[in-house]
């Protein structure tokens, strides 16, 4: 029985003279138990004068909890950062306009999250702004001038509530059914809320009043931000009754404050639409959306759309671009923001958004002028404030448009905050860390580099994939490799630290990563070519980085084995399904029948949107593309690893999956995590369960590639 390693030591998965001897190096490579000392940190807050930064600081606080607080640190570098909350669960940190104060969400109970105002200048606790009953808060949005606060609040449903349940222990009774009539009742990470709906609320930050401002969106999704004059809000919403399927549906609205007079803004043509906002002058409103039937979660690109009030036309600013709002690099070692990144410089003539391209991330900015500039070839071309092989997650930018803080990740460091520094508008922005968190670990242990390289399937089409190999390892040893699959489909892997390649490559393996068709960052087409065609072109390109696995000199050609999750499961179990090279393979909360997913997970499948036909009564293009149909080839070992409380692919999934191959004695072995946890598992999840899965993937691969 393999059991978990209390050593500062990751058992190599052979006795190959190449690989690293920890004992001989200073520097110890790393393990599953380094989760613990990581240092997970967010939504980086840089105050409107451009001097301190605020984020938020996540640690692992006991075996299977973690403990949130906020902290700042001087934006010039100056000096160590310092908790400024204590926690254990204090997120969403918001400036006021005056940059004295700042607020932020903090839930002394898990159920019952509250609004939370801290002075900077006097110091001492944060006072409790709201007193809400059970339920979740999101988007804090200081008025212009101070005075009050914008956010979203869903109530928890009566029958839900923690005190429901301890009431109904106490009176021995059962659990009440929920009941639904609409097919937006659930999402993935949050868990069943029911009919219930976030709605914008308005609290004053003196007196702590709150009034109901909009609950007009069907599903809850609606995005806003302050008119500069304080009276109105500008909002993202969708009032249609079958919003879920109708994307195009969202409006574009202004809704008065206090009293919540809704009217529609003029000139926003129909299509997705969020993340809005308005410029300090209030001449121009901008949001990520679309002009089409699609929705912001497509293969197609999402723009930046900016309204000018006075002339009442509406332009897609990045339309003459390849580029992609919603262009997001996955990692297990940031909390990842699936959101755009959208902000005005204090002119207005400017606005900045995040970029995705190729492995990086970078902060860009456009010109927001009239429409008849943007008719210059110029006009319409980002311009990239940062450069570098690195993964830059802008949170904010001061209001001169001058400094802008990031979570900065790179593949050899754990990630730390920076700024971005330029010298006037228009130049380039330095960036330069300015926490060190993270230096403690580097210094004891080696990580290791990636190699970037392009491989090309058989049609020509190139994909970018990295290589990562045993830290200090001898350049002639070879090595068993793993090639890891991302999830999506529609993201990518990028240079930013991923801590589970690393504990792979310190165990001794080659791991090899990629952004096959399907992945975003690399343009519309790259992206929409596996549009309702899954297991075609993507799997092309996974069978040429295959190939160059297998030919690679430094790579043990018989001990290669697939891994992945999500939409990598899909492809882990497509091709295991379909290649027998493979030495054994691990799929993670995957996708295995297209057919029965439709209907399970908590995005519905609408017929002939994304896939042809539907999953009742049409199903045929939906199971060709199901790796279960081809399952009665399969001959690799298959780790299979799940969580109970997976909406977004069902755990039947799974259940598929280890019910085949038992049934055809293939070797495999399942692990279901509890219900509490989700399918973002393995990023978000409780730091025992976390590093329980890390040792089992070591196992496993200990087990059939040594």
């Amino acid at each position: 029985m393999y059991r978990r390693t209390r050593t500062h030591e990751s058992p190599a998965l052979t006795d190959n003279p190449g690989m690293p001897n920890p004992r001989s190096s200073r520097r110890r490579v790393v393990t599953p138990a380094d989760l613990r000392r990581l240092v997970f940190l967010g939504s980086p807050r840089i105050d409107p004068g451009g001097t301190t930064i605020v984020f938020t600081h996540k640690t692992a606080d006991g075996p299977g909890t973690w403990c949130s607080r906020l902290y700042r640190v001087r934006a010039d570098g100056g000096g160590a950062p310092v908790p400024i909350t204590a926690g254990p669960r204090d997120t969403q940190p918001a400036w006021a306009p005056d940059g004295r104060r700042l607020a932020f969400v903090r839930a002394e109970t898990r159920e019952r999250p509250q609004i939370h105002v801290l002075d900077l200048d006097t110091g001492g606790e944060s006072r409790a702004l709201t007193d809400l009953p059970e339920g979740a808060i999101a988007q804090l949005r200081w008025s212009p001038d101070g005075t009050r606060i914008a956010f979203a609040f869903r109530p928890t449903r009566p029958e839900r509530t923690a005190e429901a349940a301890a009431q109904r222990t106490r009176d021995r009774a059962s659990d009440p059914p929920l009941i639904t009539e609409h097919e937006w009742y659930r999402l993935d990470g949050d868990g069943v809320f029911g009919d219930a709906r976030f709605a914008i609320h308005c609290v004053d930050t003196e007196s702590g009043a709150c009034r109901l401002l909009f609950d007009g969106d069907t599903l809850g999704e609606a995005t806003f931000d302050w008119f500069p004059d304080g009276r109105a809000l500008a909002v993202t919403a969708n009032r249609d009754a079958r919003a879920m399927i109708r994307p195009w549906k969202t409006e574009l609205l202004r809704v008065q404050v206090p009293r919540g007079r809704v009217t529609r803004i003029a000139g926003a043509p129909a299509g997705a639409k969020s993340m809005v906002r308005v410029s300090g002058d209030g001449r121009f409103i901008a949001w990520a959306g679309r002009d089409d039937r699609e929705g912001l979660y497509t293969v197609e690109n999402v723009g930046l759309w900016v309204l000018d009030l006075r002339s009442g036309t509406a332009r897609c600013i990045t339309a003459g671009t390849d580029d992609c709002l919603n262009s997001v690099a996955l990692s297990d070692a940031v909390d990842a923001v699936f959101a755009p990144f959208i902000a005005f410089a204090r002119d207005a003539g400017r606005i900045f958004l995040r970029l995705g391209r190729g492995g990086t991330t970078h902060l860009a900015e456009m010109d927001t002028r009239a429409p008849a500039a943007a008719r210059r070839a110029a006009a319409g071309a980002p311009r990239v404030l940062t450069s570098g092989d690195v993964d830059l997650d802008p949170g904010s930018v001061s209001a001169d448009g001058l400094r802008a803080a990031f979570v900065l990740s790179r593949p050899d460091h754990p990630p730390e905050i920076a700024v971005g520094i330029r010298s006037r508008a228009g130049a380039a922005m330095t960036v330069r860390t300015v926490t060190d968190f993270h230096g403690p670990l580097c210094r004891a242990v080696r990580f290791a580099k990636i190699r970037s390289m392009t491989v090309r399937a058989d049609d020509g089409h190139p994909t970018q994939v990295w290589a990562m190999f045993p830290p200090k390892a001898k350049r002639s040893a070879k090595h068993p490799a793993v090639i890891q699959v991302h999830g999506g489909p529609h993201a990518r892997y990028g240079v930013g630290f991923f801590h589970e390649f690393q504990v792979l490559a310190a165990a001794g393996c080659a791991v090899f990563f990629s952004n096959p068709r399907g992945s975003k960052g690399y343009g519309r087409d790259h992206t929409a070519a596996i549009r309702g065609a899954w297991g075609d072109r993507d799997w092309a390109d996974i069978r040429a980085v295959a190939d160059m696995v297998q030919s690679h000199p430094r790579v043990r050609k018989s001990r290669i084995g697939i891994m992945g999750g999500s939409y990598g499961g899909y492809m882990t179990n497509w091709a295991i399904a379909h290649d027998d090279r493979f030495r054994a393979a691990i799929t993670d909360r995957c996708v295995s029948n297209l057919v029965s997913m439709g209907g399970n997970s908590d995005y519905i499948d609408e017929p002939d949107r994304y896939f042809p036909g539907n999953f009742w009564d049409r199903p045929e293009a939906r199971w060709a593309q199901s790796p279960i149909a081809h399952f009665g080839r399969v001959k690799t070992p298959l780790l299979i690893i799940h969580s109970e409380g997976d909406l977004r692919c069902n755990i039947e999934q799974a259940e598929q999956v280890f019910s085949c191959l038992r049934l055809r004695r293939v070797p495999c072995r399942f692990i279901r995590y509890p219900r509490s946890t989700s399918h973002g598992m393995s990023r978000t999840g409780p730091p025992d369960l976390r590093e329980h899965r890390l040792d089992e993937i070591l196992a496993w691969w200990r087990r059939w590639l040594a």
